[in-house]
């Protein structure tokens, strides 16, 4: 069932018409500069000469003439924005294949052909070995928090494709470890356990088992049975483990002929790892320190917006220096007890004003819960903007907005701030009951002064709809997120860019009907996270 918003005005909602009324207005035009006119030179004497010379002189009184006549810009006048460097998914999945080809093809060039069952096993072994590194640092870089390619990217894809490169990496540890144990013992003509007990008698291969033990325990807290038991915090403190392992992979790697064969070799392998460790260093620790020092962010407010919802104000300084764009979010840890030694994703359900920050958050656990409890005066660290759900993702004149239970967040602030004119724009807001819907009023404030499109998807997909008066609810049955109600709702649904943003569920069975309605998979822009 569907429901379109009401006409409602403004001035019918003064606490969110102040809180618009705040933008600066973009419209306003700003007076031209007056030109300063460029005194006539003085003519010169006729002088004597070659044609040359007096070419040249005429060559520098034009040079000077341009160079007074120009314009200078205003001090104190903002340069023009820059647009963030952003690397797409095909440039790092071809950046990733371009360095494991490169793996492999070292990897080839020392390789010696031969039919001895040992030396197999051991090239077997060289070539996991060498994949196994290489994968270890792809996942580092992943999860580096390199503004590039979290702007490009996405946040949620990076975390996919770093939860399924990690499976492969401990595969390949696990074959890497197999094939050596059965070269060595092949080669020395001992059994597999004898052969074990004399390879973990080298410092470099003990250091390596044990950084392989390492990322095995990291990966069995990652899997998701055991994750959704295990509290935030203590997967978060296991995961830490993951650097450990990564540096004693390093030292082993830096003992093996693969790597310490070569000079060039070495020298390459050194600095791919040192830069990887730089950057997680600087975008993991340097610069949430810094943000936190120059902006130095306190709670403002805490407004209660619904059950078990509440929106978090938070106030720094220079807040434009973040370049946060509607549609992303920051990593927040606020400094009280039993909050600060966590830092969850949320994202902003407004755009950045008058040096503020807004969340909305719903309670589902115990970190969100004492959120309500917080008090002005707090002090915030928040690590950001991340996400790729954003404007520059947007490819077609209209738009359609498609959110569920909190996920509206985001889009509440891509509803506000999307360029478009009206019949643009269209959000479809899925929630269980009318009490389930966040922000309402602001959204249906935004959709009148915009003139866009609003429609409330509630209930279950087989319940009876109830009437409201204030949102014109209509009573029917059936799945509001069907491909029939959704081209019922938008008629040229397949020429629209669709931004989605709702729960694990909703947000597969959204995408699976917007596929079957007739929208292009490039057209469908989504990001989940959990926490």
């Amino acid at each position: 069932m569907t429901t379109e918003a009401a006409e409602p005005r403004l001035d019918a909602y003064p606490a969110l018409s102040a809180y618009l009324s705040r933008t600066e207005p973009t419209g306003a035009a700003r007076p031209a500069a007056v030109p300063v006119p460029t005194p006539p030179m003085p003519a010169e004497p006729p002088r004597t000469g070659s044609v040359r010379k007096q070419k040249q002189k005429q060559k520098q009184k034009q040079k000077q003439t341009r160079t007074r006549t120009r314009k200078p810009r205003a001090r104190g006048a903002a340069a023009a924005p820059v647009a963030p460097l952003r690397v797409s998914p095909a440039a790092l999945r071809t950046g990733v294949l371009v360095g494991a080809v490169a793996v492999t093809a070292q990897w080839a060039a020392q390789a010696e052909p031969s039919a001895r069952l040992d030396v197999l096993f051991a090239t077997g072994a060289h070539l996991t070995g060498l994949l196994a590194g290489y994968g270890i640092l792809v996942m580092l870089f992943l999860m580096a928090r390199v503004p590039a390619v979290e702007h490009g990217v996405g946040a949620d894809r990076l975390a996919r494709r770093h939860a399924l490169g990690g499976r492969h990496v401990l595969s390949l540890c696990a074959a890497h470890a197999v094939l050596a144990l059965c070269g060595y013992a092949a080669h020395a003509g001992t059994d597999v356990l004898s052969a074990a007990a004399d390879l973990l008698g080298y410092p470099g291969i003990a250091a390596a088992t044990v950084g392989t033990a390492l990322l095995g325990a990291v990966g069995v807290s990652s899997a998701r049975a055991v994750r959704r038991r295990v509290p935030h915090e203590t997967w978060r403190a296991v995961h830490l483990l993951t650097y450990l392992g990564a540096a004693l992979a390093f030292a082993h790697q830096l003992a093996g002929p693969d790597v310490a064969g070569s000079v060039l070799t070495l020298w390459l392998w050194a600095l791919a790892h040192a830069t990887v460790a730089v950057l997680l260093v600087w975008y993991r620790l340097v610069v949430p320190v810094r943000q936190a020092l120059r902006h130095s962010l306190r709670v403002i407010d805490v407004r209660t917006e619904g059950p078990g919802v509440v929106s978090v104000v938070v106030q720094g300084i220079g807040l434009d220096g973040l370049r946060a764009e509607p549609g992303q979010f920051f990593r927040w840890r606020f400094l009280r007890r039993r909050l600060w030694h966590t830092a969850l994703p949320f994202s902003l359900s407004a755009p950045v004003r008058d040096d503020t920050l807004r969340i909305t958050v719903k309670a589902a656990g115990d970190h969100t819960r004492r959120m309500r409890r917080l008090r002005p005066g707090t002090r915030v660290l928040a690590t950001g903007p991340f996400g790729a759900l954003t404007a520059h993702r947007r490819t077609k004149r209209k738009v359609l907005l498609l959110a569920g239970g909190i996920g509206i967040t985001p889009l509440r602030a891509l509803f506000e701030t999307l360029p478009g004119g009206p019949g643009d724009l269209t959000l479809l807001y899925r929630a269980g009951s009318a009490e389930q819907l966040v922000l309402r009023e602001e959204l249906e404030a935004i959709a009148a002064s915009r003139q866009a499109g609003l429609h409330f998807l509630l209930g279950r997909s087989d319940a009876a709809f109830d009437p409201s008066p204030s949102s014109r609810l209509r009573s029917g049955r059936g799945d509001p997120l069907a491909p029939e109600a959704l081209r019922d709702l938008v008629p040229d649904l397949a020429e629209h860019d669709v931004y989605l943003c709702g729960p694990p569920g909703m947000s597969a069975a959204a995408t699976t009907a917007l596929l079957r309605a007739g929208v292009p998979q490039e057209h469908i822009h989504a990001e989940c996270f959990t926490h």
